[in-house]
């Protein structure tokens, strides 16, 4: 989020024509600037339907929970290609789509666009190194975010936690009721009413267990992937929606050009 913010701000701010050969307008720049931060929303559009596109190891989406309530992440709605197109020229939609890599493709066309305009004079050559950084720390971020993604770590663990967490609560009832029978024993000898019924009490204190286990290996699951779109997973949409809303503002555009934020549904961002 900062770093976009700070690549909306830099853009805004280092096209000029303090070097340039030949004066250039303000409405050609106004158009570049625009251009390079339309490209910058469609990476981060890119970049959040890729972390949402399914893994085979991602299961808890499949849970009854979410696929009751209809809990469906924007980027279940509509395919990529469309969504590009509302900020990207025809050819950059179809350069993007053609690469296996959308988003990285989108920063190369991003490095490229910078670099002429660098040689036309219009980004001074200190502007466009700090330009360039930025991208390189976009790179960085997306690498992190597509090791999240792709790489869970650690994978091993979480597999045999979920069949040792099983296996837990099958083998419970076995150890719980000859303890529960013991304890009945002894206290039949000052309330048999109580004592002859203890045993039943074992039902209760299995389930709080069992549900606390179960719930603990399910946050785990969760937290491992944080993009698969559930509930309880990080709302990029949200985030990235609200970068866009910030950067289009600061461009002046019209708020009525401006999409809104993606609505929650039961209490839910996405």
């Amino acid at each position: 989020m900062n770093t976009s913010r700070t690549f909306g701000v830099f853009v805004q701010d280092m096209l000029t024509n303090e070097y340039t050969e030949e004066n250039v307008s303000a409405a050609m720049l106004q158009q570049e600037i625009k251009a390079l931060t339309y490209r910058h929303i469609a990476w981060m559009t890119a970049l959040r339907y890729a972390m949402r596109s399914k893994r085979e190891w991602e299961t808890t989406s499949n849970h009854r929970t979410n696929t009751e309530w209809g809990i469906r992440p924007p980027e279940h709605d509509s395919p990529l290609e469309d969504e590009l197109k509302e900020y990207l020229s025809e050819s950059d939609v179809e350069y993007a789509m053609g690469k296996g890599n959308h988003q990285t493709a989108l920063l190369y066309l991003q490095s490229h666009h910078l670099r002429r305009l660098k040689e036309s004079g219009i980004i001074w050559e200190f502007s466009f190194l700090e330009l360039e950084g930025i991208i390189k720390e976009l790179f960085t971020l997306q690498g992190q975010t597509e090791r999240i993604k792709n790489f869970p770590y650690p994978r091993q663990y979480a597999s045999l936690n979920h069949y040792f967490m099983w296996l837990l609560l099958l083998l419970l009832p076995m150890a719980l009721i000859p303890q529960f029978m013991d304890i009945g024993k002894e206290i039949a000898l000052i309330h048999p009413v109580l004592g002859k019924n203890f045993i039943w009490f074992t039902i209760p204190i299995y389930v709080a267990v069992a549900w606390m286990f179960h719930t603990m290996e399910r946050i785990g699951r969760t937290g491992e992937n944080p993009f698969e779109g559930t509930s309880n997973d990080v709302p990029i949409a949200t985030i990235a929606r609200g970068i866009e809303i910030d950067l289009r503002q600061n461009l002046g555009e019209d708020k009525n050009e401006i999409p809104a934020q993606f609505s929650s549904k039961y209490k839910v961002q996405f």
